[in-house]
Parts: C-alpha cells; structure tokens; sequence
C-alpha cells in the first residue's frame, strides 16, 4: 500500500498534536522530517494517509502508540562533549565544592539518548574520586532514555571524548558492536535517566547545584518557554547555576536569574 503525502490540514494536526504533547512549536518547514519520521507507523498499521494515524492517535485506544509518535517527534542529535564551556564551567565548580559533604547534584534536563549526562558524569568522576555525587536525565522520549541506561554510542558520537575519558571510561565494542563505544558500567550506574514532560509538572527529582537545559528551548514559544524556565529553575538551589545552549538567552524569559557568562545563569541565594 502506498502512503499519500501529508496534506497541509493533517500537518497541521500534527503540529497541534506534538504543541500539546511537548510544549513544541513545529516550523511549517518540518513536513518532511514528520513524514519521515511516522511513515514507518503508517506502514505497521497498515494506512494509507497521514489523517488515518492522527485518528488512530486521538481516538485514545492506543497510549503506547501515542508515546511512540511523541518519541519520534521530539528526537534531537547530540553528542559528548557539546559546547565544551560549560563543562569547562561544571569543572570549576565541582573542584570549589569538593570539601562539602552533601552530594554534588547535576540535571540534564532534556538528555536524549544521554551523552550530555555521561559527559557529565565523566567530569564529576575525574574531578570528585570518592565524593559523593548524582546526575539525572530526564527526557520526554522514552525510547531516547532506553537507549541512554544502555549507554552503548557510535564511536562518531563520541568524537569529541578526551582521549584520557576513552580510556577510563568507555569500552571500544568488538564484532557485532565494532564501531562502537560502551560507558563503562560504573560510570552508567551513577546517572539516572527518568521519563520527565517539561511542559507539565514534573517528577519529584530534588533540588540540584547545576541544571543543563540546552538547544531545546528553540523548540518553545516565548509563553511555553517562560512556563518551563520556572519550573526547572524551582529545582534549582539558591546560588545553583543554569546552562542553556549558546545560540540561547533567558533574557527575555526570566529576570529571576543573574549572567555569569553568556549561556550561563546563577539563581540568586
């Protein structure tokens, strides 16, 4: 059976739908990445038009099958090591925390399939050996954090790993998994990832020193974001820092909060 092209009405669904799901505001120019992305669904069912799966979605039979297109819809590429500065910066303050006694505590807000919070959990591990610290990922995907508990990458996505953390904390993968890397247990067994919604209340995670919600909030609009930014910033300590992507501001989001350095806040405490 082929599948028609989506029409502009059954796009616009799927932009209400995704709006709903996930607070995100899908450009018109992302038609074809819907196609692509729920086409495969189209065919597991056996349907021929686009309008037939939004029916299926929203007539309220199929709750897995709901989490399936959200997840499909919201997958972001990432990698180790991204905007390095502000690991460079998560450094600085966990060797100026290193003499306290409770744990230090990082979020990676919107993970994905992981790398931000295994790169995280790198730096925590080479900078605090013996002290007690925690990282959470959280993701609306969650498909995203299966992959993520595995920790199992491409060695492409790890191309920016310190050759000092491939070593200490990545396993090289042989036959089936030649071309790929593994988080060392240890290192996986530190971080939890948890099924989380920024865009609706959230799970009782704590509060944290450091919360990393990068490259995601282009995906918002200024209402949605405004709604998020609170929400994470009521996980934050006084004096915890926020790290958003370069290419983003909480300048016109939130006044709450004080640069430190561009992409970087201190929530005041």
């Amino acid at each position: 059976m082929s599948i028609k092209p989506i029409t502009d009405t059954e796009f616009a669904q799927f932009q209400r739908f995704i709006f709903d799901a996930a607070g995100i505001s899908m450009a018109d120019a992302k038609k074809a990445l819907v196609m692509g992305r729920l086409s495969k669904r189209l065919v597991y069912y056996d349907l021929d038009s686009f309008g037939k799966y939004f029916q299926l979605l929203a007539a309220g039979r199929y709750p897995k099958e709901v989490q399936i297109a959200v997840d499909l819809l919201t997958t972001n590429e990432t990698y180790f090591f991204r905007e390095n500065k502000h690991f460079e910066f998560l450094r600085t303050q966990a060797l100026a925390a290193r003499g306290r006694s409770q744990p230090y505590r990082v979020w990676s807000a919107a993970s994905s399939s992981g790398e931000e919070a295994y790169t995280i959990a790198m730096v925590l591990a080479d900078v605090m050996p013996g002290l007690p610290w925690d990282i959470v990922g959280t993701d609306i995907s969650s498909r995203m954090l299966e992959g993520a508990r595995r920790g199992l990458y491409t060695l492409e996505r790890g191309r920016h790993i310190p050759m000092a953390y491939l070593q200490r904390f990545c396993h090289k993968g042989t036959q089936e998994y030649d071309g790929h890397l593994l988080i060392d247990r240890n290192l996986r067994n530190r971080v939890s990832f948890v099924h989380a919604n920024l865009n609706a209340p959230l799970p009782e995670l704590g509060k944290f020193d450091m919360v990393f919600l990068r490259n995601v909030m282009i995906y918002f609009n200024l209402e949605t974001k405004r709604e998020v930014v609170a929400r994470v910033l009521a996980a934050l300590k006084p004096g915890g820092y926020f790290c958003v992507g370069h290419s983003e501001s909480l300048s016109d989001i939130t006044q709450t909060v004080q640069v430190v350095a561009p992409s970087i806040y201190r929530k005041p405490g």
